[in-house]
């Protein structure tokens, strides 16, 4: 803008100097033409009285000076001339100037050089005798005039251009001094050309409209990584070239990046060309998925491509674990698969021992051997399916009321009426502790003392023991059951929760259980938002401790 500004003041000053200078010498030429002119006239008038009074003798005697005399007869022939000789001079009865005078008493013309650099001006006269003496004088033209000013002019015009680049560039530098001086930040705050405070207000506004963008687009990513701050799922966004623009914390979980990732490719951060051929797919195709197995879990990979205008501009790669989606399943089938063994066996039993009877093979004293049998089998078969049901209903997550629960005479009650069980397996039952007052489910607190109890009873070796101790420990309270039984070992303890597991199959098969009794524990304390705890050594016993 400076250098716009000092061209347009520099051109202005050098037009108005150049026309001016015009200006003044066209004036001028013309002021000292007339004057020169008439002073002209003036001199012809002066010998034109002294020739007719003195004759061509005057001419001869006078020194005219810069002017030219001239004597022309009626005919035209020259009598006399003051810058040459009047013999070699041509007729001059056709020039304008004699013509005219001696038509009418008076002529005048002007006759440029050859080069145009000279001007002639002639004035004549007719005298009383009927000859014409003409005055002529010679003056420069305007070009000749400039030619002959050119070193004046030129050093007139150098000091004329210095001034005018001095004052320029000053004049240039003091009106864009305001401008540089503007708070653009604060534009109605200046103090600055009136001319301007369309354009401060304008930026005014817009200053208003960015800030008030800014804080919405500010809010919108705030919200943007508040929300994929605390999901689950891993998210990632990759531009056109596969450079990371943000990742989420399950994300750098899953792909154990370590730390901001942001502007590095994707390729440094995840390595398996499976995944790397995946996103290709997804660019070519919209969209593609794969499974991976990593950290002990397994994860479900989704990556879809992102379109602008028409073009492939992101990519956006979403990680869901689905460790227990695959284990529910898994469980799933194992559950269909040990509940269609568990409900065979005994069917099996029954229909066989039924098929005997009906076909008369079994003598009359064993009949109710067989009958009693197939009593214990469909006992044993009713209490599965109810197992199976009450798993159903835990796993359904139904409401279920809470209320208070005296769980230290639950624990007696409960250890009472197993008490039958205990002696037929020479098994001692004991109850310690005091009164423990928690909110929970009646019916879920009396399964879990008697599946934890039946299975110390159940599991015990002869003539051992079984202790139910119940307590408050701070804000908790603890139930333990103790055994003296075959124990646990090590491998097996983690899934002895599992529903049908069994450490010992050929064991359990002889002293009868449906393998659920400590899944249905699991559930009834994850629903009461309770822990529980397994301690066992093979051949010691084992202790199983609910806190709630």
């Amino acid at each position: 803008m400076t250098k716009k500004i000092f061209c347009s003041i520099f051109f202005t000053s050098l037009v108005v100097l150049l026309s001016c200078f015009v200006l003044i010498l066209g004036i001028l030429y013309s002021y000292f033409g007339t004057v020169q002119k008439d002073q002209l006239k003036t001199e012809l008038g002066i010998a034109a009285k002294a020739v007719e009074t003195s004759g061509i003798r005057f001419l001869e005697e006078t020194d005219t000076g810069n002017c030219r005399l001239t004597y022309v007869s009626e005919n035209g022939s020259v009598l006399y001339d003051s810058f040459g000789k009047a013999e070699e001079m041509e007729n001059h009865a056709d020039r304008r100037e004699i013509r005219e005078a001696l038509e009418s008493g008076t002529g005048e013309s002007t006759r440029y050089s050859a080069t145009l650099t000279e001007q002639t001006i002639y004035y004549a006269r007719r005298l009383s005798d009927g000859k014409v003496l003409r005055a002529s004088v010679s003056r420069m033209t305007v070009l000749s005039l400039v030619l002959g000013m050119i070193q004046a002019v030129l050093v007139i015009l150098t000091v004329s251009l210095v001034l005018s680049v001095v004052l320029a560039n000053r004049m240039a530098k003091r009106i864009i001094e305001p401008l540089r001086e503007l708070d653009l930040d604060e534009p109605l705050e200046n103090d600055s050309y009136e001319e301007l405070a369309p354009v401060l207000t304008h930026i005014e506004h817009q200053h208003r409209r960015i800030a008030a963008q800014d804080r919405e687009l500010a809010e919108r990513k705030n919200e943007f990584y508040a929300v994929i701050k605390n999901m689950n799922e891993g998210l990632v966004l990759l531009n056109e070239e596969e450079m990371i623009l943000s990742m989420n914390p399950a994300a750098e979980y899953f792909f154990q990046s370590g730390g901001d990732m942001t502007g590095r490719n994707f390729l440094s951060v995840e390595k398996n060309q499976e995944f790397n051929r995946s996103i290709e797919r997804a660019k070519k195709e919209g969209h593609s998925e794969l499974v991976i197995d990593r950290t002990g879990k397994v994860y479900q990979i989704n990556i879809s491509r992102i379109e602008t205008e028409g073009r492939v501009s992101g990519t956006v790669i979403l990680v869901f674990d689905i460790t227990e989606k695959v284990f529910a399943e898994r469980n799933r089938r194992e559950f269909t698969a040990n509940v269609s063994h568990e409900l065979k066996t005994p069917l099996q039993s029954i229909m066989g021992s039924a098929e005997l009877m009906e076909n008369g093979l079994v003598k009359a004293e064993d009949m109710s051997k067989f009958v009693g049998r197939i009593r214990s089998e469909a006992g044993r078969l009713v209490t599965l399916i109810e197992d199976i049901i009450r798993l159903s209903q835990l796993d359904e997550v139904t409401e279920l009321a809470f209320e208070e629960v005296d769980l230290y005479e639950m624990a007696k009650e409960e250890t009472e009426a197993l008490l039958p069980a205990a002696r037929k397996k020479h098994v001692t039952i004991s109850v310690k502790g005091e009164t423990a007052v928690m909110r929970g489910v009646r019916q879920l607190v009396r399964e879990i003392l008697c599946n934890l109890c039946d299975n110390a009873i159940k599991y015990n070796r002869e003539n051992g023991s079984v202790c139910v101790e119940v307590g408050k420990y701070g804000e908790e309270v603890v139930l333990s059951v103790t055994d003296t039984g075959i124990g646990i070992p090590q491998e097996h303890q983690a899934r002895v929760f599992e529903r049908f597991y069994r450490v010992d199959k050929s064991h359990s098969r002889m002293i009868g259980g449906t393998g659920l009794g400590l899944s249905i524990v699991k559930h009834a304390v994850q629903y009461m938002d309770g822990r529980i705890e397994l301690e066992s050594r093979p051949g010691e016993g084992t202790k199983i401790t609910v806190a709630f």
